[in-house]
């Protein structure tokens, strides 16, 4: 069975779309279909489109829709902050709005308020409810990763856990290797600035590996510095530089605890993509 499928970026982090509408009209039962293999095939950079996963986009009502997400190596993930702004995009590219739409998009880690409002014919700006930051544990083998007991670290959930460590400077860490021996979560590492209220940031993500950008690594870095004080302990928003570009994150908002999550989607192009039955 061949389905389109659109590729969309927020900041670099790139998704694959599928709205499984094209899966009812063929009666086509989704759960008969193995799809970290298609993830697998789909995203593969050589063989296949390429992406840093793959997102199934299921329509609820008109403004209710449902995201799972699957990471590029075939993995699943509960919540992802660019691949949900990438999802709210292809709905809204579909359903041809031309005004700010509202989504509630249920997730595996609960239902997100996504607002989009659109920039050009490419490019929405969408701003997320993220939900709360929790603490959590250490991961296994935390160890193993060998960081400067005076280098701040904190374990948090945005949906899905992180670890964020404080460096001086994000790029001379091997952040590859680093990573590879805690795949199970999402590792980030920060710096201060270069502006007051910004922080830098780099991401080896669980699933992907070293990604452009990171929705939810953001909103835990942001979280992280806000605590750490890397910026002025008044500042309501940090400025999150990423390689692929730059998201705000909007602290204990919209209520206290929960972080928003605000940066672009981008629509890269669409595909007609063979779905082995």
């Amino acid at each position: 069975m061949q389905v389109v499928v659109s590729k969309h970026h927020g900041l670099g982090n790139d998704f694959l779309v599928l709205d499984t509408g094209q899966l009812a009209e063929s009666n086509i039962a989704q759960t008969k279909l193995d799809w970290p293999m298609v993830a697998r095939d789909w995203c593969h950079r050589d063989h296949g489109v390429g992406a840093d996963g793959l997102l199934l986009l299921t329509r609820l009502d008109d403004f209710k829709l449902k995201m799972k997400l699957y990471n590029a190596d075939g993995s699943t993930a509960e919540m992802s902050g660019n691949g949900i702004r990438c999802l709210a995009q292809a709905a809204f590219d579909a359903d041809n709005h031309e005004t700010p739409v509202s989504y509630t998009v249920t997730t595996d880690n609960g239902d997100r308020i996504v607002d989009v409002r659109p920039v050009s014919p490419e490019q929405v700006l969408a701003s997320v409810d993220m939900g709360a930051v929790t603490n959590i544990s250490a991961p296994e083998n935390w160890a193993a990763v060998g960081t400067d007991p005076d280098r701040p670290v904190m374990h948090l959930s945005v949906g899905n856990p992180h670890a964020v460590v404080g460096v001086e400077d994000v790029q001379v860490v091997d952040l590859l290797e680093i990573g590879r021996k805690i795949p199970q979560v999402n590792l980030e590492i920060v710096e201060p600035g270069p502006e007051n209220h910004a922080i830098t940031m780099r991401v080896h993500e669980r699933g992907a590996g070293i990604t452009q950008a990171c929705g939810t690594g953001a909103c835990a870095s942001a979280w992280a510095a806000s605590k750490w004080g890397l910026v002025p302990a008044s500042t309501k928003e940090i400025l999150v530089h990423q390689p692929g570009g730059d998201a705000t994150v909007r602290l204990n908002h919209p209520q206290e605890g929960h972080v928003t999550l605000i940066g672009p989607a981008n629509f890269s192009s669409r595909h007609n993509l063979e779905l082995g039955l």
